[in-house]
């Protein structure tokens, strides 16, 4: 894995209040990220599925949060987890969150 790569994706994590990496295809992605369209629309999302690097990003990920499958999520530049950690905070507790972020 590239130091760019990592430097990059922290780069991210930290500058966007939601950040979600996804793959396409995935039906738990899918609910994660209609989640996030009615909690919060300007979620970033990286889908690994369709770029050059995903499989490096997903490496990286694996690597800083011990977590190999997605949606990856982090809010406020702390991870938060899969689909279902992000489905038991509700909307309600998402909103708090993402409104206590400061970037």
């Amino acid at each position: 894995m590239s130091k760019e790569t990592a430097t990059k994706i922290d780069h991210l994590i930290n500058t966007h209040k939601v950040f979600v990496a996804s793959k396409s295809y995935c039906p738990y992605c899918r609910a994660t990220k209609q989640f996030f369209s009615t909690v919060y629309p300007d979620a970033y999302v990286i889908e690994l599925d369709e770029t050059p690097d995903g499989d490096e990003i997903q490496d990286y990920l694996y690597q800083k949060t011990g977590q190999r499958t997605v949606p990856n999520v982090f809010i406020g530049g702390k991870h938060i987890g899969g689909n279902s950690d992000v489905q038991a905070l509700g909307g309600k507790k998402a909103d708090q969150m993402i409104q206590g972020v400061k970037l």
